[in-house]
């Protein structure tokens, strides 16, 4: 039975996800029978040969969007621990072991996701089918300098409290910081993401929800250093930022 090359990627490993075997077969390095391959919608047969040109380097595309931020805003994340809530399959947590990351809490509501080279790296701290809402300071290992988040399907604004309140100065490390990943779709509201199919197009509706994300964390003792938006998409195509905020401890 055919697949599509994206999910057929998943499949046999060559990706971490259908969003990255999109972002790969964009980027022209994918073949399919030694030809090109343009579409990740394209069907290939059980045994068709699928070749990935370049050797990936993330294990989730949101390495991508981190990376850019942590350059973007100047953030140093060497010695520090770093709790990753949305881990899924890691591509926040591998980017800030990659810089140096000392410790990171990787939280996700889901199961099984997280890539096994992170699940075994004993500076990961796993923490699977737990809904971020319910997490206390009190049960992390210890003072996380750093907080940021990839959340879907729900909005940051009801659980910046949580957020916030899961941030603590460590030894050597007496700021404290966020990052949180914004998603226009899921902040400006159910019916307005419903009559744009869930992809917001509307530039004045993405600086809306931004500003609402923004007076949040401000309503609630932070303060927004910056804004960025997101180098690549979300999978769907909705365009993304960043947002660094410092908070007083």
């Amino acid at each position: 039975m055919r697949t599509r090359l994206d999910a057929a990627m998943v499949a046999r490993g060559l990706a971490a996800s259908r969003g990255e075997a999109t972002d790969l077969i964009t980027a022209g390095k994918v073949t399919v029978s030694g030809a090109p391959a343009t579409k990740a919608s394209r069907l290939v047969e059980p045994g068709e040969p699928i070749v990935v040109l370049a050797e990936r380097r993330w294990v989730g595309r949101g390495a991508q969007k981190l990376e850019h931020a942590l350059l973007h805003f100047g953030i140093d994340v060497a010695g520090r621990a770093v709790i990753d809530a949305g881990s899924s399959t890691g591509g926040f947590t591998q980017c800030l072991l990659e810089r140096g990351g000392r410790l990171v809490v990787a939280i996700d509501v889901g199961t099984n996701q997280l890539h096994e080279s992170l699940r075994a790296d004993p500076r990961v701290v796993v923490r699977e089918k737990t809904d971020i809402r319910g997490v206390e300071a009190s049960s992390l290992p210890g003072p996380c300098s750093l907080l940021v988040a990839d959340l879907s399907f729900i909005s940051l604004v009801t659980v910046m409290p949580t957020l916030m309140s899961l941030v603590a100065p460590e030894a050597g490390h007496r700021t404290c910081e966020m990052i949180l990943l914004v998603k226009p779709q899921f902040e400006v509201g159910r019916a307005e993401a419903a009559r744009a199919r869930g992809v917001i197009r509307d530039e004045k509706l993405r600086s809306e929800a931004l500003d609402r994300v923004a007076r949040c964390a401000e309503g609630h003792g932070g303060t927004v250093v910056g804004t960025c938006q997101s180098p690549i998409t979300g999978t769907e195509g909705n365009v993304e930022f960043l947002m660094h905020t410092r908070l007083v401890r």
